[in-house]
C-alpha cells in the first residue's frame, strides 16, 4: 500500500514539474513577443546613379622622338636643359668635330685635284693629243672626289645634333665628354609635343564586351564616338582638370593578357602632365532607374551579400543579393531584392532569422547619404 502512494506521489510531482515548465516557457515566449527589438527600416527604391570603372593607365606625349647622333662622336657640348621647350631644327647637342674637319680638309683637297686633272685633259682631248676616254675617266674621279668630301661635310652638320620636333626635352643622361655613336641603343634624349597627351589603358575581355555592348552606335566607329568623356586621377589622388575622349580601341584581345587596349587624349594647356606620368582612368557608367540598397544595410556570410527583408508579423528572412556594381554606400541590385521590400536599415548583426522586430521606417536618403552626389 505504502508503495503505491509513493508511485501516486512520484507521479503528481512530474506532472507538477511539466505543468511549471509549460507555464515558464508561455512566459518566455510571451516575454519575447513584448521585447521585440525596435529598429529602423527602409523602402527599397530606384534611383540612377553614375559610378565609375577605374583603370591604371600609363601617359605619353601625341609625340615622342628620340634625339640620337647620327655620326660617332665626343659630346663637346650639351645645348639645352631637362624639361626646356625647344623648336624643330634646334641644336640640341655639339659633338667633337676636329677627325672629320680634318678629314674634310683632305677630301676638299682630292676635289682640288681632280678639278686640275680635268682642267689639264680637256683641251688635250680637243687637240686629239688624248682619248675621249682618259678625260671621261678623270671628270668620274672628280665626281667621286666631291661626293666623298660632300658625306664629311655631312657628317660635320650632323655633328650638331638638333631637335627633330617641337616639344619639351626629357631627361639628358649623357653630358659632355662622353663618346656617342648612331649605333647606341640609348638615345641623347627625348624630345615630346605635350600641348596633347595619350593615357593608354586596358580592360578585361569581359569589361570590354559590357562597355562596347552598352555603348550606342551600329558598328564599333560609332560606338568609339559616343564613348563617354573619361576622368584622369593623378598618382597624388588629384583628378586631372581636363576631360578626355577615348579615340582608339584595339577591339582584339591580347592572347598573353586577356585584355583589350584603349587610347584616350588629353588636351593638357599648362603641360602639368608630361611623358611618363601614370595614373588611373575613371570611365563613368549610368545605371537608370536602378533597384539600389544602402551598402550598410547589408551584412556578409559565407561570401554572399545578404540584407533582412522584413515580412508578415514583422519577423526578418535573409534575403541573399546579386549585385551589378557597388557605388559609394550603394549597392546596384541585380536580384534578391526589388522596389517596395522593406529591410532592416541598421543592426543586421543583432538579428537572427525569424526574429521578429519593431519596424521604425527612417527616410532612404537618411541611410544613403554618403552618395547623395551620385545621383541624378
Amino acid at each position: 500500500m505504502r508503495t503505491i502512494k509513493t508511485y501516486i506521489g512520484l507521479a503528481a510531482g512530474v506532472l507538477m514539474l511539466i505543468s511549471c515548465g509549460d507555464d515558464k516557457s508561455n512566459q518566455q515566449q510571451a516575454q519575447a513577443q513584448q521585447q521585440a527589438m525596435p529598429l529602423p527600416v527602409v523602402t527599397i527604391t530606384t534611383k540612377t546613379v553614375t559610378g565609375y570603372n577605374s583603370y591604371p593607365t600609363r601617359i605619353e606625349g601625341i609625340v615622342n622622338s628620340d634625339v640620337r647622333a647620327k655620326v660617332q662622336g665626343y659630346i663637346q657640348e650639351v645645348l639645352v636643359d631637362e624639361g626646356e621647350k625647344v623648336r624643330k631644327g634646334q641644336p640640341l647637342f655639339k659633338l667633337e668635330t676636329q677627325s672629320l674637319t680634318q678629314d674634310a680638309n683632305a677630301a676638299k683637297a682630292s676635289v682640288n685635284a681632280a678639278q686640275v686633272e680635268v682642267d689639264r685633259l680637256a683641251p688635250l682631248v680637243e687637240k686629239d693629243i688624248i682619248s675621249e676616254v682618259q678625260l671621261e675617266t678623270a671628270k668620274a674621279q672628280l665626281e667621286q672626289a666631291k661626293s666623298q668630301y660632300e658625306s664629311i661635310s655631312a657628317s660635320i652638320g650632323y655633328a650638331t645634333v638638333k631637335s627633330p620636333v617641337d616639344g619639351y626635352v626629357g631627361s639628358i643622361r649623357l653630358r659632355q665628354g662622353t663618346l656617342v655613336g648612331p649605333n647606341d641603343t640609348t638615345p641623347l634624349t627625348t624630345v615630346s609635343d605635350i600641348e596633347k597627351v595619350y593615357a593608354y589603358f586596358s580592360m578585361n575581355e569581359s569589361d570590354y564586351l559590357n562597355f562596347i555592348q552598352s555603348t550606342e552606335g551600329e558598328n564599333r566607329q560609332e560606338k568609339v564616338d559616343n564613348f563617354p568623356e573619361v576622368s584622369l586621377v593623378l598618382t597624388n589622388g588629384a583628378t586631372y582638370e581636363e576631360k578626355g575622349k577615348i579615340q582608339t580601341v584595339t577591339g582584339q584581345v591580347n592572347q598573353n593578357t586577356g585584355t583589350v587596349s584603349f587610347r584616350a587624349i588629353f588636351d593638357n594647356p599648362n603641360q602639368l602632365i608630361t611623358n611618363g606620368n601614370s595614373g588611373t582612368i575613371k570611365i563613368p557608367v549610368t545605371y537608370e532607374d536602378a533597384t539600389v540598397v544602402p551598402q550598410n544595410s547589408t551584412f556578409e556570410q559565407q561570401g554572399k551579400v545578404l540584407a533582412y527583408k522584413v515580412g508578415e508579423g514583422n519577423k526578418v528572412s535573409s534575403a541573399a543579393i546579386e549585385t551589378k556594381a557597388a557605388i559609394g554606400n550603394l549597392y546596384v541590385i541585380e536580384s534578391g531584392l526589388q522596389k517596395g521590400d522593406k529591410i532592416v536599415a541598421k543592426g543586421a548583426g543583432k538579428l537572427r532569422p525569424g526574429a521578429e522586430i519593431q519596424p521604425q521606417e527612417v527616410a532612404f536618403d537618411s541611410i544613403a547619404k554618403p552618395v547623395d552626389q551620385l545621383f541624378q
